[in-house]
């Protein structure tokens, strides 16, 4: 898909809540790393549509009673994985939302088609200096507690970011205020329901 980096002459603001209504009972799927920014342009996304917004991983942690790094280091990935992949089914049954997921979670076959049926995905896709500046901040990420974070995230970057491709639409993020990006999703959006008519 290309990656739409639009300039604030291209974007317009129609009323955003018909945008929605346009794509009857689909969510808005962010995928993309850690640190692109999903969760906060998602909450802003939402607002900006006057639809909710669900955090995948805050789901996941309410049902654990546990942090997801609880969750690694207790249970291990393939069982996050497991328990992420019915969290987000059950949240799509349950749109229209905005909905973040995981920085894995779009890697589960299974949830990519069913991300295809019921929504609309968007990658917002950064660079690695982007997201090493915004990682720095937290030190929550179980996948990148070893002795050399910027190589294991160049690693799950390459490995990622083929099957983040495979997303209806591709929205770069990057040092810019967020509600830019909202803009740049909301047109995005505008004109794939253009081409699609709300189908993906």
């Amino acid at each position: 898909m290309p990656e739409i980096a639009l300039t604030d002459d291209a974007v317009e603001k129609p009323d955003d809540g018909a945008l929605f209504a346009a794509l009857g009972p689909r969510s808005v799927v962010l995928v993309g790393m850690m640190g692109s920014g999903k969760s906060s342009i998602g909450r802003r996304l939402a607002a900006r549509l006057a639809v909710p917004f669900v955090d995948a991983d805050g789901e996941i942690e309410e049902a654990a009673g546990m942090s997801i790094a609880e969750i690694f280091e207790q249970h291990g990935e393939p069982y996050f994985r497991a328990g992420e992949a019915r969290v987000i089914a059950r949240l799509l049954d349950h749109a229209p939302r905005v909905l973040a997921t995981g920085g894995g979670a779009f890697m589960n076959r299974d949830t990519r088609a069913a991300i295809r049926q019921k929504g609309v995905s968007v990658w917002l896709k950064a660079e690695l200096e982007v997201l090493m500046k915004r990682i720095k901040r937290r030190g929550d990420r179980p996948l990148l507690k070893t002795d050399d974070p910027a190589a294991t995230l160049t690693a799950l970057m390459a490995e990622r970011y083929p099957v983040y491709a495979e997303a209806d639409l591709t929205v770069l993020s990057r040092d810019v205020p967020h509600e830019a990006i909202v803009d740049e999703i909301v047109a995005a959006l505008r004109q794939h329901i253009a081409a699609h008519g709300g189908g993906s």
